[in-house]
């Protein structure tokens, strides 16, 4: 076996040092969260991962959940993790919260006999399924493509022991109409709407997902049928089409439905100023948003942390990230806490502007108040590729498989895979090949046009064994083309 043909691991983890041998004995500190991650992530098979589980003498629901959540995206070794702790550790049971992210996390793999299998083994343990199990399997589902099958997993969720009713049924048609499936939502709204007695919510959804589509003639419509229906708006039913109109680009439209809230005597709350702060800056009036900023303080509404961020992110996209910049510390001053979104429009500003050593300083700065998500460290190792620097992308790729809260996911892969060919070197070829191994290892499925471009360029550069290597990866993912032979 040539070098190239090696197994990959981008990551290397540390092994906790063994206690120095002593006659008396003390019990060991209890491993922290992060070490005892990196070993379940390091553990090969199921009896390394039951050997480790082994070494934590107190497992709770709650170190579960964590842990589950952390290695959410590599999703192979994270059920890999539940099935060995449930099979293994007599002590401890899965609560359904468990289950949940399990399922989770089979649905999104597609592997669907995984996924039933653990709604079984749930209800057989009278922990579920509930309507929040369905909620997650449904969505899965519409995620891949298969809203008809959501649906009839819906109207047979009683057979699973969980009787559905109105907010299950309106959680289908959120689901439905956040994919962008308004019209669908609708008709299936039509059909059942007597028989869930649907609500202000269900009828707010539905006009959502229209205004999601950029259709708010249609929102409109469903606005006047609730009305026909003797149901009475709420605050929600015109936040939702306030922020329709400036989405569909109908800037005026919007300004003067939001002056005839005001002649209603409609309560105005903070969304309602968010939504104008955020439309009308991207629709370039920033010194508008500016004005309305001010005007709801005025008002006796204060900004909430959204509302500073639509605020920032305008300013970051139509002004200058430094006067962005005035704005946070003017929020930090305020006594507000910024939160995820909030660095990640200023980090994307920071990266736009090609500042890009600054944006990582407010990365670090970003832990005072909370963690980095996967957004923020795909927005820097986007930015690093883009500008050239794809050893400092692969620096930060590195910080998130060596103990963050968050594990790379597709996007990430695909970033990286794409800057690998730039310099169209044979060692940024080799990293593209070692990083589509390690994405099909943790249950991502890259596209063929990556397979077949990996492929091509590790032939290209004469590595013509890992190539084969990545052939055979390519056909267990049934994605093997024509053209080439094993």
């Amino acid at each position: 076996m040539n070098q190239s043909s090696k197994p990959f691991k981008l990551t290397s983890f540390r092994t906790p040092p063994k206690p120095p041998s002593t006659t008396t004995t003390s019990p060991q500190p209890p491993l922290d969260i992060t070490t005892i991650t990196n070993l379940i992530l390091k553990a090969e098979n199921q009896d390394s991962i039951t050997q480790t589980l082994h070494t934590i003498s107190e497992w709770t629901p709650h170190l579960v959940q964590t842990i589950l959540k952390r290695i959410w995206n590599h999703g192979p070794k994270a059920l890999l993790f539940f099935n060995a702790l449930d099979m293994n550790h007599h002590s401890y049971r899965h609560s359904a919260a468990a289950f949940d992210h399990a399922i989770d996390i089979a649905a999104r793999l597609q592997d669907y006999k995984a996924t039933w299998t653990l709604v079984s083994k749930m209800r057989s343990r009278k922990l579920g399924p509930t309507q929040k199990t369905f909620a997650i399997i449904t969505e899965r589902y519409v995620s891949a493509g298969k809203a008809d099958k959501a649906v009839k997993i819906f109207l047979s969720m009683h057979e699973h022991g969980c009787q559905q009713d109105l907010h299950s049924f309106n959680t289908l048609l959120d689901i439905l109409c956040k994919s962008k499936r308004a019209e669908m939502a609708y008709k299936l709204f039509k059909i059942f709407r007597g028989r869930f007695r649907a609500d202000v919510i269900s009828y707010n959804i539905i006009a959502n997902g229209f205004c999601l589509k950029k259709q708010t003639p249609r929102a409109m419509e469903v606005m006047r049928e609730l009305v026909d229906r003797g149901l009475e708006p709420t605050l929600t039913t015109y936040n939702i089409l306030l922020k329709g109109f400036f989405r569909g680009g109908q800037i005026k439209e919007g300004w003067e439905f939001f002056l005839e809230m005001k002649k209603r005597k409609i309560e105005i709350d903070v969304v309602s100023y968010t939504t104008l702060v955020h439309g009308f800056g991207i629709a370039g009036e920033v010194e508008k948003s500016r004005k309305v900023f001010d005007e709801m303080i005025g008002a006796g509404v204060l900004p909430s942390v959204a509302t500073y961020n639509a605020l920032i992110q305008i300013i970051c996209k139509k002004d200058c990230v430094e006067n962005a910049l005035l704005v946070f510390d003017e929020m930090l001053k305020k006594g507000y806490v910024p939160n995820a979104t909030t660095y990640n429009v200023v980090i994307r500003g920071l990266c736009h502007a090609e500042k890009l050593d600054t944006a990582i300083e407010y990365m670090d700065k970003m832990r005072q108040d909370c963690e980095p998500v996967i957004q923020t460290f795909n927005v820097v190792i986007r930015y690093c590729c883009d500008g050239g620097e794809i050893e400092k992308a692969l620096e930060v790729f590195e910080k998130m498989n060596g103990g963050e809260n968050c594990l790379p996911n597709l996007d990430t892969y695909n970033i990286l895979i794409g800057a690998m060919f730039v310099r169209k070197n044979a060692d940024d070829l080799l990293t593209a090949g070692k990083l589509l191994v390690e994405m099909v290892d943790r249950g991502f499925l890259p596209r063929k046009f990556t397979f077949n471009r990996v492929l091509n360029g590790l032939m290209l550069t004469g590595n013509q064994g890992f190539a084969k290597e990545i052939l055979r990866v390519q056909s267990k993912c049934g994605r093997l083309p024509r053209n080439f032979r094993l």
